[in-house]
């Protein structure tokens, strides 16, 4: 068995159906992180150069998870304290989605071991889109608030990136860290929830950000040699991926604040995936955002995947940088590929 080339594409832009969805608040944020500070110096036995670490995607440091943390452990920790901020009772929580393309088990799902840990009673499933996940099941929980099926919903996104990545991989390796972030949903006031939102995808860049051994399709099997095995293992060809990237960014970013009837300076804080600084600033620089209202936390934690995002707003609710009323934009994106983004009143 052999890995398939990489392909070296240029993803076309595309854009999903825009939506609103009003009077819901999110009551409470917590998060939880790898205990182990991995420097860049720390990853020069990897043959890592720590100064092209900083200059291409701005990482200083990350969090690894260390032996006996897992990607339940770590959501049930952000959980817990999401729970703590919102407060009231546990007994409210009607469902708990769980963002994660790095379970603990290939079944069952782990949001149930989490649902189990902090003691509720209710549904309890996995999503899975990679990097843009937390707001695929931001989107989700939302939708149940609306109608009135559920009082209160549970939203983490987690993952323990570290343990599906090559560490021999010194370009893929280095960006990464372990983290989870969570948040509470209830119902919020007509002036509260998504002014717009969208998300979508496109599967022609599955190749692109993929894990090839470990499904149905290349299923695991003992005879795997030293170099097919790690194809169970995160492959991704950066280079059209950060191309596609900032040019999502800044066609969503539009596409939503037009939406919305908004334009940048409305913006309070722009939470986005962190994915490298370099897309981040790129961004930012294209749509005239202030730097200082990006939200970049990547110096400090690596690419947390589907934590990162809920990460950046506990950071952010905590700091005291968000206040009643401000619009944020929430923007994940990633393996799929796909993508979602919401201007978010508070």
């Amino acid at each position: 068995m052999t890995t398939p080339a990489k392909p070296d594409i240029d993803v076309q832009i595309r854009r999903g159906p825009l939506h609103r969805l009003m009077g819901v608040r999110i009551a409470g944020t917590g998060n939880a992180v790898g205990s182990q500070v991995v420097s860049n110096d720390d990853l020069a036995s990897l043959g890592c150069d720590a100064d092209w670490i900083i200059q291409r995607t701005g990482i200083r440091e990350r969090r690894h998870a260390a032996e006996g943390e897992t990607t339940g452990s770590l959501a049930t920790a952000a959980a817990e304290r999401a729970l703590e901020a919102a407060g009231g009772s546990r007994d409210e929580v009607d469902l708990l989605l769980l963002a994660t393309f790095t379970p603990d088990r290939l079944c069952p799902q782990t949001a149930t071991s989490v649902q189990d840990s902090l003691g509720l009673n209710c549904p309890a499933m996995d999503l899975t889109s990679a990097c843009a996940g937390f707001v695929y099941a931001l989107f989700t929980g939302a939708q149940f608030i609306a109608t009135g099926a559920a009082r209160r919903v549970l939203v983490v996104g987690a993952d323990v990136n570290t343990r599906v990545i090559n560490p021999n991989d010194k370009k893929v390796f280095p960006l990464f860290g372990d983290g989870a972030g969570a948040v509470v949903l209830e119902r919020g006031s007509d002036e509260q929830g998504m002014m717009a939102y969208t998300f979508g995808a496109d599967g022609s860049g599955a190749d692109l950000l993929t894990r090839y051994v470990g499904g149905v399709e290349q299923p695991f099997s003992a005879d795997l040699g030293c170099g097919d095995a790690a194809q169970w293992l995160l492959s991704m060809n950066g280079k059209p991926v950060f191309k596609w990237a900032v040019r999502l960014l800044e066609d969503t970013f539009a596409h939503v604040l037009e939406a919305a009837g908004r334009d940048t300076d409305a913006v309070k804080l722009w939470l986005l995936h962190q994915a490298n600084a370099r897309i981040l600033t790129a961004a930012a620089d294209s749509m005239g955002i202030p730097a200082d209202l990006v939200v970049k936390n990547i110096d400090r934690l690596g690419n947390t995947s589907g934590g990162s995002i809920p990460i950046a707003l506990d950071e952010s609710v905590r700091e005291g940088r968000i206040a009643e009323g401000d619009e944020l934009m929430l923007c994940g994106f990633g393996a799929g590929l796909s993508w979602g983004t919401a201007l978010w009143k508070w």
